[in-house]
């Protein structure tokens, strides 16, 4: 009997949610049970699937809280861009 775990961050997949929708959630539900019938022939009803919600607080990487790590790319790519279509 497969237990399958997700882990999410807690904000949504739009600027106007804060998590993922209950029909996301069953989507990966779903998903992750048909992969397991498939790449190891588990029936569905045998099938565990587990979604964690983890609030951004809670998570990062690179050696940063995740936030700080995206703001830090974004402001690097940001300048990257600036850089890259400045007049020469």
């Amino acid at each position: 009997m497969p237990i399958v775990t997700i882990q999410v961050t807690r904000e949504g997949t739009s600027p106007d949610r804060d998590s993922v929708t209950a029909e996301e959630k069953a989507a990966l539900i779903k998903g992750a049970s048909e992969l397991l019938l498939h790449v190891l022939k588990k029936p569905l009803e045998a099938t565990f699937v587990v979604i964690e919600e983890v609030d951004t607080d809670n998570w990062g990487w690179g050696g940063l809280p995740a936030l700080e790590y995206r703001r830090q790319r974004a402001a690097a790519k940001e300048a990257s861009n600036a850089a890259t279509h400045s007049p020469t």
